[in-house]
C-alpha cells in the first residue's frame, strides 16, 4: 500500500457506504462517489443504458478507490503540493470538488499571495504554496487550511439551512463536517464545545 492508498483508506472511512440524502446536493453517493461523478465518467455498471441510483449502489469499494486516485488525486495534480498538505486537500477535493483549491488559494492570499481564486492548481498557485510553506512552515499552512475548511462548512450551513445537520449534531455538538475538518488541524486549533455552540447559536 502506497501513500495515496493510505489516504484513500482514510477517505473511505470518513465517507462510508451508500446514502441518498435529499439534503445533500451530491445526490446518491456510495463510498463518497456521487451519481454526478459516475455520470460524468459514464459508469453504467448494470449496462441498462443510463447511470442511475442502481449503478451507484453497485459501485465497489475497489472501483471507488480507483476513481479517487485517478480523478481526485492524479488528475487534480495534488501530488505537486507539499506532502504534508496533500491529505487535507485530497479529502476536501473528494468532499467538495473545486472548492478544495479555492480554499487553498484564499489561505495563500491570507499569507500575502495575490492569486485569482479560480480553483485551478496552476503554476502560480503551486509556486505560492511551496514558497509560503517554506516561509511560515508547512504545519502552519496545513492548520490554516483546515481552519478555513471548517469556516467554509459553517458559512455553507449559514446560507443553506438544510445542510446545518451536517455541521451540527442533534445534541448541538459538532457535526460530521466540523469533526472531519478538525481531523487535519492540530488540537490547539480545535474549537471547544462551547465555541462551536456559540458559532451555531443563531441557527436556532
Amino acid at each position: 500500500m502506497d501513500r495515496i492508498d493510505e489516504m484513500i483508506v482514510d477517505v473511505l472511512r470518513r465517507e462510508g457506504g451508500f446514502v441518498n440524502d435529499p439534503a445533500d446536493p451530491g445526490g446518491a453517493t456510495n463510498y463518497g462517489v456521487t451519481i454526478h461523478t459516475m455520470r460524468r465518467l459514464g459508469l453504467d455498471l448494470n449496462a441498462d443504458g443510463h447511470v442511475d441510483e442502481e449503478d451507484v449502489r453497485a459501485l465497489s469499494m475497489e472501483r471507488a478507490s480507483a476513481i479517487f486516485r485517478a480523478e481526485y488525486f492524479e488528475r487534480s495534480g495534488l501530488g505537486r503540493l507539499p506532502t504534508p498538505l496533500q491529505p487535507t486537500v485530497f479529502d476536501m477535493n473528494v468532499n467538495a470538488g473545486g472548492q478544495s483549491i479555492r480554499l487553498l488559494q484564499r489561505v495563500l492570499n491570507g499569507f500575502g499571495a495575490d492569486l485569482a481564486v479560480d480553483g485551478a492548481l496552476g503554476p502560480l498557485t503551486l509556486a505560492a504554496t511551496h514558497r509560503i510553506a517554506d516561509d511560515v512552515g508547512v504545519a502552519r499552512l496545513v492548520d490554516a487550511y483546515g481552519v478555513e475548511r471548517r469556516n467554509y462548512y459553517y458559512r455553507l450551513a449559514d446560507r443553506r439551512p438544510a445542510s446545518r445537520r451536517f455541521a451540527r449534531a442533534r445534541d448541538g455538538s459538532k457535526g460530521g463536517w466540523i469533526r472531519r475538518a478538525e481531523e487535519f488541524i492540530a488540537p490547539r486549533w480545535h474549537l471547544s464545545d462551547a465555541q462551536h455552540r456559540a458559532r451555531v447559536a443563531a441557527w436556532g
